[in-house]
């Protein structure tokens, strides 16, 4: 480890760019997007480890763990090395890091591919959890690495004039976390980290089937349900699908079919957070930047933007105009990928952090 550390440091930059590229990485709880340097984004992966508990060997990262989740003997467990948008198993998370960092330099120099790195960060994370995330990253082969917040790199990608003197209005509802943040001058004036997002809504739809039904399903099929009928207003023409499971009286398997009136009821409860949040946010927010954001609009962003109607419902609830970025599920690796790409020109939205090393 010395060995390494010393020829890092020798080897000029100019070197470094030639044998390994700069990465960007959305450590999502749900699923991470690695952007690599001139070239965009290479990986799109769940955020799942699969773990042989008597020998500790990874077994599978990504998608191919995802497959084994609820379906692994005792000794097998599919996990998710991060739990509301920070790490929760330090070496699983710097094991799933290293795969992703081998798996973009494949065709490089190996041992000697050590990348910069920006990893997306939630707003509400401690200095304790941001340097957790660094040293996962240090120990899994990069260089350097930088944070940046998340809605702040959602808001780079979706191509929001961050660096002016205006209001930017961003929601990003990830897996675990939702980031609401107001933006100017390449700095967060206000934010709110919630930890009602994606998962949270499955889970509340789990134990609405649990209680209506005395049924039993899986975290996938509560997803898939999620996806498939979920709104958050009545829809014009009604939804329902099968959902299959384990009846808690008889212990036997059964089907069931729910309609999205049922959906929208199991998450009403959450959504009714996240709309709170936004709101209080709102009240937070400068008199002259609230003007730019009521002429601009609040801006939804990750996967949880696109359960239907929440915009709609956003806008009814604050009377701000409200929209889904385009392609919401990548803003957050698009962003980042972009301060990668322009690192000296937008150094300054980087987070602010007590204990990252100077760049060498």
């Amino acid at each position: 480890m010395p060995l390494r550390k010393k020829i890092q440091f020798n080897i000029p930059e100019i070197i470094w760019s030639k044998i390994s590229k700069d990465v960007a990485i959305d450590l999502g709880t749900a699923n991470s997007l690695v952007y690599l340097k001139g070239e965009g984004i290479v990986i799109s992966e769940p955020s799942v480890v699969a773990v042989n508990q008597k020998t500790g060997q990874i077994l599978a990262i990504g998608q191919e763990a995802k497959k084994m989740v609820g379906r692994t003997p005792a000794h097998i467990i599919a996990t998710r090395p991060l739990i509301e948008g920070v790490i929760s198993d330090f070496e699983v998370t710097e094991q799933m890091l290293r795969y992703f960092i081998e798996k973009v330099h494949r065709n490089k120099f190996g041992l000697f591919s050590h990348p910069r790195i920006i990893v997306g960060i939630p707003c509400g994370v401690t200095e304790v959890e941001k340097k957790a995330v660094q040293d996962a990253a240090k120990n899994a082969g990069a260089r350097e690495v930088y944070l940046i917040e998340q809605p702040m790199a959602a808001s780079i990608g979706a191509r929001l004039p961050v660096q002016e003197a205006g209001g930017n209005f961003i929601v990003d509802i990830g897996g675990g976390t939702t980031e609401v943040a107001v933006i100017s001058l390449g700095g967060i004036v206000t934010s709110r980290s919630l930890r009602i997002a994606g998962d949270r809504l499955d889970e509340d739809i789990i134990h609405f089937i649990q209680e209506e039904y005395k049924i039993l399903i899986g975290k996938r099929t509560a997803e898939k349900a999620k996806i498939a009928i979920g709104s958050v207003i009545p829809l014009r023409q009604k939804k329902e699908m099968p959902l299959r499971g384990r009846n808690l009286v008889t212990g036997l398997p059964e089907e069931i079919i729910v309609s999205d009136d049922e959906i929208r009821k199991a998450i009403e409860k959450s959504v009714n957070k996240i709309v709170e949040a936004i709101k209080i946010t709102i009240e937070e927010t400068p008199p002259e930047l609230l003007s730019d954001i009521m002429s601009k609009g609040i801006y939804l962003a990750g996967g949880g933007s696109l359960l239907r109607g929440l915009d709609s419902l956003i806008a009814k609830k604050t009377k701000i105009a409200t929209k889904v970025i385009d392609d919401p599920l990548t803003a957050v690796v698009r962003g980042a990928g972009i301060v990668l790409e322009n690192l000296d020109e937008l150094r300054e939205v980087l987070a602010d952090t007590q204990f990252l090393e100077p760049p060498k």
